[in-house]
């Protein structure tokens, strides 16, 4: 890879565990040039020729990421979870060598933490944010559900009956419920932005956008 191509089109990943091999291989399923880096050698082994380099070395070794040319890059993901000093110390490397754009998986509270005091960019906890995502799912009758800083959601749902029917213009859910639905599927269909005028069937699908209460209620409402 050249230099240029490094930076614009690629991404190293850190941790080669399964959090990590599955993001790698959906980065080079959508065209990003992925480096995989390992203490493992059984990992490393198991992933080469499937991503665009893979190399057995020490993270925590400033000496060795300048050696694979890692100062070039501008993103990271660091998806050491178990390994709690590797994890901290890999992302004090990252940050001595000047990557932009450094995420970290953390497996608790604390750890995310110091990753966010040590200058983190992005750090995430995907076993905690799936819990959430999947309570909020169990709960009612949303069929996807993203949260957002400031206590801001979209949520996929089905409409209530109570809107069916009507331009949404004349439904006054944003007065009433203090949501916006911002794209409607119908049957067969791709989404497409909603309008003012848009009148909803029972059987279609909607986005709905505002705040995470908000968007809750509004999901169960019959």
């Amino acid at each position: 890879m050249s230099k240029a191509r490094r930076r614009n089109d690629s991404v190293v990943v850190i941790g080669l565990g399964r959090f990590g091999e599955a993001l790698a291989l959906e980065l080079m399923q959508s065209g990003v040039d992925v480096l995989g880096i390992d203490g493992d050698l059984q990992l490393v082994d198991a992933l080469t020729g499937r991503l665009t380099q893979v190399v057995a070395a020490d993270s925590t070794s400033e000496a060795a990421m300048r050696q694979l040319s890692v100062h070039e890059f501008d993103r990271a993901v660091i998806g050491i979870g178990s390994n709690l000093e590797g994890s901290i110390l890999t992302a004090s490397v990252l940050l001595e060598l000047g990557i932009r754009n450094i995420w970290a998986k953390a497996v608790s509270h604390p750890h995310a933490r110091i990753l966010s005091q040590l200058g983190v960019h992005h750090v995430v906890r995907p076993e905690h944010d799936t819990g959430k995502r999947v309570a909020h799912l169990v709960r009612g009758r949303m069929l996807d559900y993203i949260e957002f800083e400031d206590g801001f959601a979209m949520v996929k749902t089905t409409p209530p009956q109570k809107i069916v029917g009507q331009p949404l213009a004349s439904t006054g859910v944003r007065r009433e419920h203090g949501v916006t639905i911002v794209a409607i599927k119908r049957y067969g269909h791709d989404f497409t932005y909603a309008t003012a005028e848009t009148a909803v069937n029972a059987d279609d699908i909607i986005i709905v956008s505002g705040r995470t209460s908000d968007v809750e209620n509004f999901s169960e409402l019959n």
